[in-house]
């Protein structure tokens, strides 16, 4: 049976709307050093993507761009037990985008962009993540402006969408 538009609609927008009340819930439960991989899985779904680090273990993105403010990394040791959980979208993440910085490594950084716009005229690649604003109810965005000749971190800015 195929449910009409508008409830169809109304309930993607409860589904969206209770995500991150479902993170708050999820997130709690998950432990480093006793939380395994399936129980993450299980809790939290597929990660977005799977990052690899150079000693061999994993970390899962759960990024909630474009919508959310948050992206969760989440870390396993080499038993498939969570070793970190972390909220990267933060200032302390945004300063460490540098110069020359290649995409893989802001994207490892930050996880995924809510949106990925190309100005041509400007040799310039746009990756822009809505981040929590100051206030809270401000709608702000970081952004990572990469040269296109060369495909490094060019700048970066940020802003605050305004109302009206």
């Amino acid at each position: 049976m195929k449910l009409p538009v508008r409830i169809a609609t109304t309930a993607a927008a409860i589904v969206t709307a209770l995500l991150p009340a479902c993170d708050v819930v999820n997130l709690r439960e998950i432990k480093p050093g006793l939380t395994t991989a399936a129980e993450v899985r299980t809790r939290m779904g597929e990660p977005g993507f799977q990052h690899w680090n150079d000693d061999g273990t994993a970390t899962w993105e759960y990024s909630r761009q474009p919508s959310g403010v948050h992206c969760y990394m989440i870390s396993f040791d080499r038993q498939q037990v969570v070793s970190k959980v972390e909220q990267v979208l933060n200032a302390a993440n945004f300063a460490r985008v540098r110069d020359g910085m290649a995409k893989d490594d802001v994207r490892r950084l930050l996880g995924a962009p809510g949106s990925k716009v190309v100005f041509d005229n400007l040799q310039e690649e746009i990756w822009e993540w809505r981040v929590e604003g100051v206030p809270p109810i401000e709608e702000t965005y970081f952004m990572v402006h990469f040269d296109t000749t060369h495909g490094g971190v060019k700048k970066t800015s940020q802003r605050v969408a305004t109302k009206g």
